[in-house]
């Protein structure tokens, strides 16, 4: 293994450890065109909550949901980087490893898409009903 990798040292204070965290969140966005594809969803989803008029519940429904998403394609993007670190042959481990990571974001993603048309839907409804 090569010594290029910017290794954190354990002694680092608050500030860079906020930094580094930022600098991953910059990655994922950067890195994998399923992570912009997830932060426009939950971009629609919050503007279509805000047209809608959402109580505080079903805002913290919602973007509990949303993070969830991003934070299995944060794993799934690390998992990635490792994977490519550890070995860049056809290794069915790594490859099982990928897949499960993936699994975990369409999971999640499947979740999330369910809790939207049951909040968002509701309140569709109610504002639909309240026209007639």
């Amino acid at each position: 293994m090569t010594n290029d990798l910017p290794f954190h040292s354990p002694n680092r204070g608050w500030w860079r450890k906020f930094a580094d965290a930022f600098r991953g969140v910059w990655m994922g966005i950067h890195d994998q065109s399923s992570f912009r594809a997830h932060f426009a969803a939950a971009a629609l989803v919050l503007v279509v909550g805000a047209a809608l008029g959402l109580n505080r519940f079903e805002w913290s429904l919602l973007v509990l949901a949303i993070g969830g998403v991003l934070v299995a394609e944060m794993f799934n993007t690390a998992l990635e980087h490792l994977a490519k670190a550890v070995d860049r042959t056809l290794n069915p481990h790594v490859g099982n490893a990928l897949d499960i990571g993936s699994a975990a974001v369409l999971m999640a993603a499947l979740t999330s898409v369910v809790l939207g048309a049951i909040v968002l839907g509701f309140r569709l409804w109610v504002v639909v009903q309240s026209w007639g």
